[in-house]
């Protein structure tokens, strides 16, 4: 009898001990997709955590706005990040498009360059591969090395639809093809005279340097060339955190990060 009040009595101290402060355990959001606006997504989920605490936000590195659409897709992640729009039969499968910010595709320089202004003719020439040599546009005699991206990226497809004259350029075959945002970064950092592009990152700009195309910045409201960035996700799979946490992108908080990386909301 002794021993079945003892079984009781510690029952009961965990109860009460779990009711007077031990934290429940956190669930996890992971946000997979692109590498467009890492920095501003992490920052994003930090706020949203100080939010809400038991909710663990994870934004891992690149796997592509096409990985995304097929993981969420799939059922094998609940939300997504894309740089591109859906297409009529991804709708058609069920994925739902939020589009939370715009971030401009920036032109990186080798942190040996600096900041320059370059015309939008000498950028086409440049990844053309008609200029091969700084000294062609009045700088010191050294080899442009060019860094793009795979066709069907994002940064390509704004690139496209918004600058006059690369509509149909053809890149040059002596540019390097970066998979991911983070090489191409990465790309451009390591060697000396090498330019590529990238989605801005005020982060990024601290440490390359940054063309002002046709001496406009990528961080004034006149630049032309700007992806958004959404969010997807299935209907049918949302709960009453993920809506808190999208609904949180819509919010003056996630706004004012947004700005801060140099980047704009998409919805007011």
């Amino acid at each position: 009898m002794t021993s079945l009040w003892l079984r009781i009595a510690a029952r009961l101290s965990l109860v009460l001990s779990l009711a007077s402060g031990i934290p429940a355990k956190a669930s996890e959001i992971s946000l997979v997709g692109t590498g467009d606006g890492l920095d501003i997504l992490r920052a994003i989920g930090d706020a949203f955590q100080k939010k809400a605490p038991n909710t663990n936000i994870q934004v891992p590195a690149s796997i592509g706005s096409g990985g995304a659409i097929v993981a969420v897709g799939a059922g094998r992640e609940r939300i997504g990040r894309v740089a591109r729009p859906l297409t009529p039969a991804e709708e058609a499968s069920g994925l739902s498009y939020h589009p939370v910010a715009k971030i401009p595709t920036a032109f990186y320089l080798h942190p040996g360059l600096g900041n320059r202004k370059i015309s939008l003719g000498d950028l086409r020439r440049i990844f053309a591969g008609e200029v091969m040599d700084w000294a062609e546009l009045g700088g010191t005699a050294q080899r442009i090395r060019v860094v793009r991206r795979e066709d069907a990226d994002s940064s390509i497809a704004v690139m496209r639809s918004t600058l006059p004259g690369f509509q149909q350029l053809r890149f040059t075959d002596r540019a390097k093809i970066a998979l991911t945002t983070q090489e191409a970064l990465l790309s451009v950092r390591e060697n000396a005279g090498a330019i590529g592009f990238a989605p801005y990152s005020v982060m990024e700009a601290q440490k390359l340097g940054v063309v002002a195309v046709d001496g406009v910045p990528p961080d004034h409201l006149d630049y032309p060339a700007v992806v958004t960035l959404a969010l997807i996700y299935r209907v049918d799979r949302l709960d009453p955190e993920l809506k808190d946490f999208i609904a949180f992108f819509d919010s003056k908080a996630a706004h004012d990060i947004m700005r801060s990386f140099g980047a704009r909301p998409a919805r007011p």
